[in-house]
């Protein structure tokens, strides 16, 4: 766990479980209570009062013999219908950014698979009901050690020409461009999240560190969706910054973007 954090520990477990949650990683049941107290390296009577906090929330339900289970599944895709175009951004800027990122930086692959998406991977890429994708996680590095953890769904029917070795050598995007598929625009969503065992051993910070965590699907020119992005970036190496200007009226005038870009450390 994070010692520097001004949080007692089981409350950096219950954050971090109440993030997967809701992320419905749970599907199949919680882990016990051997399994949470080796993940986490704390005592058992701090994984009883952080699931003790998320019973009382009504996020999970203890019975005795039966174990733990999630009363919450809850995803949050990025729907693909007409939206507000503040929450759009267009790649101009943002893809050369994007792969000026992937050029100056080394990626290690962890896993590339095809399967079926999960749910809300499915709606938002508008997939077939028996259509695959490709999956894949990679951690990605500068020079002062890793920086993000990046896992990507792609249609099958784009990513098959591309594999493990491409992806440690060349961005994402240039692969699915040298297809012939050319990108319009992404939309995404970035908020903030707790690292879970995985991630935090991935990115080399403890356990319940706080990280950037961004949500991006990214549509070609014909507006239909092409890849939907998670990724999850250390805050003391990476910035996201934009740069705004005030456009209309005295009496009703709005901050706007007009480029978005993305330093690292």
């Amino acid at each position: 766990m994070n010692t520097d954090m001004p949080l007692p520990k089981y409350h950096q477990v219950y954050l971090v479980l109440r993030e997967q949650l809701h992320e419905g990683k749970f599907s199949q049941g919680v882990p016990g209570e051997l399994a949470l107290m080796q993940q986490f390296s704390v005592a058992r009577v701090t994984v009883r009062r952080a699931l003790a906090q998320l019973a009382q929330e009504g996020l999970i339900s203890r019975e005795p013999g039966r174990g733990t289970r999630a009363l919450l599944s809850q995803s949050n895709p990025i729907s693909h219908g007409v939206a507000d175009k503040t929450h759009k951004a267009r790649l101009t800027g943002l893809l050369e950014n994007l792969v000026s990122m992937g050029l100056r930086t080394s990626v290690k692959v962890l896993s590339v698979e095809r399967i079926h998406a999960p749910q809300d991977v499915t709606f938002s890429l508008q997939l077939k009901k028996d259509e695959l994708v490709q999956k894949a996680q990679r951690v990605r590095y500068t020079k002062e050690g890793p920086l993000s953890h990046i896992t990507t769904w792609v249609p099958e029917s784009i990513a098959s020409g591309f594999g493990s070795k491409e992806l440690e050598h060349k961005p994402i995007l240039l692969l699915i461009e040298e297809t012939g598929v050319k990108v319009g625009r992404a939309q995404q969503n970035i908020s903030a999240k707790l690292a879970d065992a995985s991630i935090a051993q991935h990115l080399d910070i403890a356990v319940g560190s706080a990280l950037l965590s961004v949500n991006r699907l990214i549509y070609d020119e014909d507006d239909k969706p092409i890849q939907w992005l998670h990724g999850l970036y250390r805050p003391d190496r990476y910035e996201y910054q934009m740069q705004l200007s005030r456009v209309g009226s005295i009496d009703a005038k709005v901050w706007v973007s007009k480029e978005l870009s993305a330093n690292f450390h």
